[in-house]
């Protein structure tokens, strides 16, 4: 187990320990540097040189190299356990931790006591220290006012917080409380560089559904929506280890430091931009939904009116694959062109109607480009004639601004001059029957 300890001048102590048993051993692929095992693991003189050892299997080599592997990894191990043996010796009050912590591979906060009633917190909390969301780690940590103790994977936050601006940060904690807070923030801070491409990525998200809405759009909504959650599941741990913190020294002056101030302002802000995208999310899912829904009810309508419109074809093709003998223009020369000439007639006739009544405007016109979205609302066509009809001798508005506020200017005027003219009339009296 590695060890390292900063002393800070305000009197408290910061133990960085690296878990003991980490995974990333290769015992086949390099050997150990330690004198004990290079001299246990040495090749012996009684060896036979590796010409006379051309013939022998491959199943003694991996069993060989099984049996080194396990007796290596029994080494570590044992060394291991020696440290930490010799750790808990050090350090009594954190025994019953040590012995429990490594077996945590999920969230754990714990708010406790010592036999001295000083309140102590400790747990497990799992921690992205990259932008690769398959890199959590397990963070431990055991925070009392004189001493905090840690335990990473690597010292990649160790090696974090001993840079600037974290360096000076830590230096002017009072406690180890208060460096365990400006920990917390340094570790929020990977939450909102990720949440800053996630902002980055639906941006996107949006602008593709706004140029075209694809019908893998949703997938990509969906893939957003996890990466949201993926978000939320490691800023939740901190709020709650931060309500954590606030339960265990409740009665200490560590709420009005600086350094939990500047957590509680970071907190706020990540959990905002956290509802302000899942907001904004459900809002992309209701769009799709509806544009959906539309999109289906385009294509009913356009099948129905296709189906309408081939209505004359298919009668006449009906009729005219009977096997009868005396059927219409059947004899004739120009029978067959009548009979396309009154279907073609038909189907005008069919189409004319149904452009009439307005059910063919949506499908003819479905897009709308930016310019069009850029201007405003026009007249409908009725109010144009009738402008266009009042004074033909007057130029028309320079443009539709212009011509709104004069049709707007006339009927308030006609409106204003209509009521004058009915109050200045007599009212006519009812004759009575008398």
């Amino acid at each position: 187990m590695n060890e390292r300890t900063f002393r800070f001048p305000s009197g408290w102590e910061w133990l960085l320990l690296r878990q003991p048993f980490a995974q990333e051993l290769h015992p086949l692929l390099m050997m150990d540097t330690q004198p004990g095992v290079q001299a246990e693991f040495a090749p012996s003189q009684a060896i036979p040189p590796r010409s006379s050892r051309a013939a022998a299997s491959d199943k003694h080599t991996d069993a060989g190299r099984i049996q080194i592997d396990a007796s290596r990894t029994k080494l570590e191990r044992d060394r291991a356990q020696a440290q930490l043996l010799n750790l808990k010796q050090r350090l009594p009050e954190c025994a019953a931790w040590l012995d429990d912590c490594f077996e945590r591979s999920a969230n754990h906060i714990v708010v406790h006591r010592l036999q001295s009633g000083e309140p102590v917190l400790y747990g497990t909390l799992q921690i992205q220290q990259s932008t690769d969301k398959a890199d959590i780690q397990p963070f431990r940590f055991w925070v009392t006012a004189d001493r905090l103790i840690t335990i990473h994977e690597d010292w990649r936050l160790s090696i974090r917080l001993q840079q600037p601006p974290w360096e000076v940060q830590m230096q002017q904690c009072a406690s180890g409380q208060e460096a365990f807070v400006t920990l917390l923030s340094a570790l929020l801070e990977h939450v909102h560089h990720g949440l800053d491409g996630f902002e980055k990525r639906l941006g996107e998200l949006e602008h593709a559904m706004r140029r075209r809405n694809r019908m893998n759009l949703m997938t990509a909504i969906f893939e957003r929506r996890y990466d949201l959650l993926h978000w939320s599941h490691l800023f939740m741990p901190i709020k709650e280890l931060n309500g954590a913190v606030k339960e265990a020294f409740v009665s200490l002056p560590l709420c009005g430091s600086e350094p939990f101030q500047r957590l509680q302002h970071k907190l706020e802000r990540i959990e905002s931009l956290l509802q302000s995208y899942a907001s904004e999310i459900d809002t992309l899912i209701s769009m799709d939904d509806a544009i959906s829904s539309f999109r289906g009810n385009d294509i009913m309508k356009t099948l129905t009116i296709i189906t309408v419109l081939f209505t004359p074809a298919t009668v006449a093709g009906t009729l005219w694959g009977m096997n009868f003998i005396n059927l219409p223009w059947a004899s004739n020369e120009w029978g067959f062109i009548g009979m396309c000439a009154a279907v073609v007639i038909a189907t005008a006739l069919i189409y004319l109607w149904v452009w009439r009544k307005g059910w063919t405007g949506d499908l003819l016109n479905t897009r709308i480009t930016d310019k069009q979205a850029a201007i405003p609302e026009q007249f409908p066509p009725q109010e144009l004639r009738r402008s266009r009809k009042g004074r033909s001798g007057t130029k028309p508005p320079a443009n539709h601004a212009d011509t709104h506020n004069n049709a707007a200017s006339v009927l308030a005027s006609r409106t204003v001059s209509e009521l004058t003219l009915s109050s200045d009339k007599p009212r006519r009296r009812s004759k009575t029957n008398g």
